[in-house]
């Protein structure tokens, strides 16, 4: 019997084939917040009948069902690839690093048409029993990575689903030895693109990764659920940079408007030979939109510098993420 609260709680990832169809998890992430839920459209007939007071319940129908909601985690050093690969659209295949026990995965920007996962989330009862729901057709529409001084890396993903039941089997969780990624892991570079430099002072980062959809193909003919949603507007990437004023590089780049490569990465314990576990995210052009320091007491100038991620016109943004697992 598991705990009888959320300390027994899991969930569960797998890529499916058919969009809708569900497939057994094969991944199980540890995460520390979500909020996935059915959300179902229900119509009440309201046809007047002598000396009827209420309506008749034998008359209210589902019209349509879906599912949506948000997951949060820290962002480890394995079991990431899946969710990873759902908000970048890419089709990732881990690459062996020489002969060793290294794998690279490189999430390249691109449509995320053919992405999507069952997601089973494991709820207890009080008893002990666990119970089960199963969220089918789930694309990832936004994607939030963050880390500040003393803090982990978290990510944060809003999805979307086409329907949830609850007759598959729970499957049973299993976690990989593995580390959360941490602020004295991180580094941040700009500079030309591949040939970027660290920056110094900077306390936190963000990067949000939107990817708009649309959400709302419910067609006849489907019994009240949705088509697989399309993308229906370009790609929004933006962040924030929380820094010391220890130089004027950023600021500058603010004032000109001139784009710059940003490279914000994490490295962490050697996994074979020269490759260690990295998590990386390269935004190949960024402009400065708002955040020059200001004076706003005796302290030192700790400005908010906000950007946009755009095409540089030949290199997409890419998530880079080093692990030990030959899977996704």
């Amino acid at each position: 019997m598991a705990i009888g609260s959320g300390l027994g709680s899991q969930l569960g990832l797998a890529a499916e084939s058919t969009y809708g169809t569900f497939a057994a998890p094969t991944k199980f992430v540890e995460f520390t917040k979500e909020s996935m839920q059915l959300k179902k459209t229900t119509a009440q007939s309201a046809g007047i009948a002598a000396g009827r007071l209420l309506p008749l319940s034998s008359r209210r129908v589902v019209t349509q069902r879906q599912a949506s909601g948000s997951i949060e985690m820290e962002v480890t050093t394995k079991a990431m690839g899946l969710l990873l690969q759902a908000l970048m659209g890419t089709t990732v295949t881990p690459v062996q690093q020489a002969a060793s026990t290294a794998y690279l995965q490189t999430h390249t920007l691109a449509d995320t048409a053919g992405k999507f996962l069952t997601l089973q989330k494991g709820l207890p009862l009080t008893t002990g029993t666990v119970t089960r729901k199963n969220f089918l057709g789930c694309k990832v529409t936004s994607g939030e990575f963050s880390c500040g001084a003393g803090e982990m890396l978290t990510a944060s993903y809003e999805i979307d689903a086409k329907d949830v039941e609850e007759s598959s089997v729970l499957a049973a969780a299993s976690y990989p030895a593995m580390a959360p990624y941490h602020f004295g892991q991180m580094s941040l570079k700009t500079g030309t693109f591949n040939s970027e430099t660290a920056r110094d002072g900077v306390r936190k980062v963000s990067v949000k990764i939107e990817r708009p959809q649309d959400v709302e193909r419910f067609y006849a003919g489907a019994q009240g659920l949705k088509a697989e949603p399309i993308t229906n507007d370009q790609i929004k990437i933006t962040g924030s940079i929380e820094m010391d004023y220890v130089d004027t590089v950023l600021d500058d780049l603010h004032t000109s408007d001139a784009a710059t490569s940003l490279v914000w990465e994490f490295v962490g314990a050697n996994i074979a030979s020269t490759y260690f576990e990295t998590f990386r995210i390269t935004l190949p052009a960024v402009r400065f939109d708002e955040g020059p320091p200001v004076v706003d007491g005796f302290g030192v100038l700790k400005p908010t510098m906000n950007f946009t991620g755009l095409f540089d016109g030949t290199n997409q943004p890419k998530i880079e993420y080093m692990s030990a697992e030959s899977t996704l």
